[in-house]
């Protein structure tokens, strides 16, 4: 478990967020419908549990190459064209998410003065895990892509 932990960091703070959020549900059901008294904080929680896991599981997921591909057509090119397009592929990736780190970088920032509906904290609680996120998978995409620029400038005939 311990092995699993410091080899997926993500995945198991993920996992452990997903688990928070599945107790505080279950348990305001049960005060909700048995004690007819629910947790007025737990849905906000909640919530923002299941944002953040979302975030720092697809980093996660990214970062291993678990994430949800369609790689039909590719696999039918000859092996150096698949390489070369693959290797676009990241560098598209690395535009998308970059960008989308810089919006989430003036999102956050243009709402941290923001109070959550029920707890009263700033929303960049909440919010700041698009930056997490995506600042991840920023990273992630640019050490893929330099393995992927080693592995092809290795294996090329010359």
């Amino acid at each position: 478990m311990k092995k699993f932990i410091l080899k997926n960091p993500e995945e198991a703070i993920a996992a452990l967020l997903i688990v928070i959020t599945t107790v505080l549900v279950l348990i305001n059901v049960f005060f909700r419908y048995f004690l007819n008294k629910g947790i007025y904080w737990s849905e906000e929680v909640a919530t923002t549990s299941f944002v953040w896991a979302i975030f720092i599981g697809g980093a996660g997921a990214y970062r291993n190459n678990t994430q949800l591909g369609i790689d039909l057509l590719v696999n039918m090119l000859p092996e150096i064209l698949q390489k070369i397009v693959k290797i676009l592929v990241q560098i598209v990736l690395f535009i998308v998410n970059a960008y989308i780190l810089y919006l989430a970088c003036i999102y956050v920032d243009k709402t941290h003065k923001i109070a959550t509906s029920v707890l009263g904290v700033s929303s960049a609680w909440v919010s700041s895990s698009l930056i997490v996120g995506f600042g991840l998978t920023t990273l992630y995409t640019i050490l893929h892509l330099i393995n992927m620029i080693r592995d092809f400038s290795k294996k090329r005939p010359d």
